[in-house]
């Protein structure tokens, strides 16, 4: 995940439209201008990720609905959508997850393990770690009892873990890049405002299952991931990076899907 080049001064917009413009730049493909970009743009971002979410969720969602128009087979349906999260995101996160999974694996320094991760290559501790994390996803979908509901409650969910991520707390690894931009922009008691929001949007949408706990569970699933691994990543490296951020978006997703995939269709 890297950062978009600033735009030139005095260009129109308030803060909440800059954030939100950032954020769906950052974290999808949709083809809107990023605005202003600076740290205060970059909290906003970072508390409306699980609002972008709906995107993505949104756009996995039409698939399966499609694909089960089409006849098609749940497994197929749920790898489609699988796809088409990761090519509304241009893998980014997925690349992310990669590159912290070679980064962390390779057991050296924070500044040499900082290194690898900034290579293109994916080695293989990446290559591992997205076959079994992509292959949870579609499984987990594809046991969910509404995969489109269970697609969308993970995407936003997913998302939450950046304000998480991004608290006065955690530092940045690097001077410089996403991680520099985004780390410190969050105070605590903002993202548990944004996570209480998720929580009650997500068990309202899990009454279409008739299982709100579960939709519920999921959002604290995902955020409890992503903090277990957050804390991790900040005891080896020293903070975070657009990688880490990355990374920390595909683990919480893929818990909330495991969590809304227990007991079956």
């Amino acid at each position: 995940m890297t950062a978009p080049t600033p735009p030139t001064a005095g260009e129109p917009g308030g803060l909440l439209s800059a954030g939100v413009r950032l954020a769906v730049t950052l974290l999808t493909v949709v083809p809107v201008r990023a605005g202003r970009v600076d740290r205060d743009a970059a909290r906003v971002a970072m508390l409306v990720a699980p609002l972008v979410g709906v995107i993505v969720g949104g756009g996995a969602a039409l698939v399966l609905l499609l694909a089960d128009l089409a006849g098609l087979s749940r497994l197929l349906g749920t790898v489609l959508a699988v796809a088409a999260s990761a090519a509304l995101t241009r893998a980014l996160h997925l690349d992310g997850l990669a590159d912290l999974a070679d980064g962390l694996g390779s057991a050296k320094p924070a500044a040499e393990a900082l290194t690898i991760m900034k290579r293109s290559d994916i080695g293989p501790f990446g290559v591992v770690t997205l076959v079994l994390t992509l292959g949870a996803q579609t499984a987990a979908l594809a046991s969910a009892p509404q995969p489109p509901v269970a697609a969308l409650v993970a995407a936003v969910a997913g998302r939450l873990a950046l304000p998480w991520a991004c608290r006065t707390a955690v530092p940045s690894a690097r001077p410089g890049g996403l991680g520099a931009l985004v780390a410190g922009t969050v105070r605590t008691r903002a993202a548990l405002a944004v996570s209480g929001a998720v929580l009650a949007a997500a068990a309202a949408t899990g009454f279409a299952t008739g299982r709100p706990v579960h939709a519920a569970l999921a959002v604290v699933a995902a955020v409890g991931a992503a903090l277990a691994v957050l804390a991790h990543a900040r005891r080896r490296l020293g903070g975070v990076t657009g990688d880490v951020l990355g990374a920390l978006v595909e683990i919480a997703a893929t818990a909330a899907l495991v969590t809304q995939a227990a007991g079956g269709p």
